[in-house]
């Protein structure tokens, strides 16, 4: 269904939803003052526990501005935590201030003004309007399934817009860049690369990347910690912004193997791997509140809603491999009357891409599975998390190496973890393995997935909520808090250089 590299648009025809109408391209904006606003040890399986191993590596330069020095890992116990608390000028802000690049538009807005052409397959258009949210939902059934506002078919590889656009209005932008603790940089790589990863050689693909660390690195604000502070949104899995060699037969664009790209910090729907400058946020769903009490209400819809089917598939299978859980896991769903199966194969019957089929598939399960696909990670988890369903993993990479962010510690408390071997192995057989959880278990994962809500969605760019953190906020408190260690890792460096000079004296050579 949700795929990281073959992304669906929503069809209107056969479904249980409207769209909206919306103009079709969205109209250029002049972005050219976006800067200038001033305003004042866990339960995990053990074989997942293994993944999470910390090593500190030293830092390796000559000072805070070696263009060599290598950023230092992420700490996951402090990551995320701001500690440089507001100063006695009680500036709420201290610590929190980002400034934003006034990139030349064709790295953002030219991209929006050529959407018929951002993927092969389909027209963007729809999906970059409303801000990047997509056409508002609008439901037929008088048995309602969403909430009547906030509800848009959101494709799953908008998030760069709807992160720029939410920035746009955050509380904490500065036009000074010496004030800033981050350095925001407005590219949409995955809607850039969308558009040449089929047909286009390599050379095209990297074109835009190249073109935009060069304008970077002449920029005043990368100078001053050579882009250490700088950050990104990646609107698609790591994987396809780390094509490792320049075959033309190869996946994706070398964005981040590009020196400069390297010291940044980017953060897409899904890590490819232990790389020290990628933090996985999540996929965008299709509820984007306005106020706090829309989520409030949600939540305590989720709590009440009967669930009688206890799990549920929503997915295609993969034909092409004969190896896939996926197939597996459609096996045991067609096996069993406590399993709801909403196949995604291409045809009429496919209700996929119908937001009020889908959240009503996963409101009426205890458990969503959620096997690998194109990818280690889904779209679904977070539609699933949103409705209240208990989501299963099959592979850590799915979840739990993933959204260190955003995600609790404890995997076991808020999903189930069932070995892929163990499925295609046949050991164990999915609805007898779910139907042993005991009721008060259930219970206590589906109050935490309820209580998660918040952390997975991003709420409307134009509205800012009041007393709720959505997924931007945690995503903007995990970069500042990341930025802040490598402040505090050069500054620790500096220290001990010139200790060491002094205690040497001076080199009479």
């Amino acid at each position: 269904m949700n795929g990281a590299k073959h992304a669906h648009m929503p069809k209107p025809s056969n479904s249980s939803f409207n769209f909206e109408k919306t103009i079709g391209c969205p109209r250029k904006t002049n972005h050219s003052n976006q800067n200038k606003i001033t305003i004042g040890t866990s339960n995990i399986p053990r074989c997942i526990a293994e993944n999470h191993r910390e090593t500190i590596v030293p830092v390796h330069g000559k000072g805070p501005m070696s263009e060599h020095m290598s950023s230092p890992p992420l700490i996951r116990g402090t990551v995320g935590v701001v500690t440089n608390h507001p100063t006695s000028n009680l500036d709420s802000c201290s610590g929190q201030y980002i400034y934003v690049h006034d990139l030349p538009s064709r790295f953002n807005e030219d991209l929006l003004k050529s959407c018929h052409s951002l993927i092969k397959w389909f027209d963007m258009c729809p999906s970059m309007s409303n801000l990047g949210l997509g056409p508002k939902v609008i439901e037929k059934s008088k048995k309602r399934v969403l909430l009547k506002k906030s509800w848009y078919a959101t494709n799953q590889f908008s998030l760069e817009v709807i992160f720029h656009n939410t920035m746009k209005h955050y509380k904490c932008l500065t036009n000074d860049s010496s004030q800033a603790s981050a350095i925001y940089v407005p590219y949409y790589p995955g809607l850039d690369v969308g558009q040449y990863l089929w047909g286009f050689n390599v050379s095209m693909r990297d074109a835009s990347p190249k073109e935009l660390v060069k304008w970077l690195a002449q920029r005043p604000e990368w100078k001053r910690m050579w882009g250490r502070d700088h950050f990104m949104i990646g609107g698609r899995i790591g994987w396809d912004f780390r094509r490792t060699t320049d075959n033309n037969n190869d996946w994706g664009t070398k964005l981040m193997f590009l020196p400069e790209a390297s010291n940044m910090s980017i953060l897409p729907i899904e890590s490819s791997g232990s790389h020290d400058n990628e933090f996985p946020i999540p996929y965008p769903t299709y509820f984007h509140p306005s106020k706090d009490v829309e989520i409030f209400q949600w939540q305590k819809k989720m709590r009440k809603v009967k669930r009688p089917y206890l799990f549920s598939f929503a997915g295609a299978p993969r034909p092409s491999l004969s190896t896939s859980i996926r197939n597996e896991l459609i096996k045991h769903c067609q096996s069993s009357r406590s399993c709801k199966l909403l196949d995604c194969l291409n045809g009429h019957q496919n209700h996929c891409d119908d937001p009020v089929h889908v959240i009503k598939v996963f409101q009426s399960s205890v458990f969503c599975l959620q096997p690998p696909g194109d990818s280690f990670t889904r779209r679904s988890t977070f539609d699933s998390i949103l409705a209240g369903c208990i989501p299963v993993f099959f592979r850590p990479e799915s979840a739990y190496d993933q959204y260190l962010w955003h995600f609790p510690k404890n995997g076991s408390s808020y999903s189930i973890y069932i070995p892929e071997r163990d499925v295609t192995e046949k050991r164990v057989t999915i609805n007898e393995t779910l139907s042993e959880v005991s009721e008060s278990k259930v219970l206590a994962m589906r109050e935490e997935v309820v209580r998660l809500i918040p952390r997975i969605i991003y709420g409307n760019p134009i509205s800012r909520l009041e007393t709720v953190e959505d997924a931007f906020d945690i995503a903007v408190k995990g970069i500042l808090g990341r930025i802040e260690s490598i402040r505090r890792k050069i500054t620790n460096v500096n220290l001990n250089n010139t200790n060491s000079y002094h205690a040497g004296g001076k080199d009479t050579k």
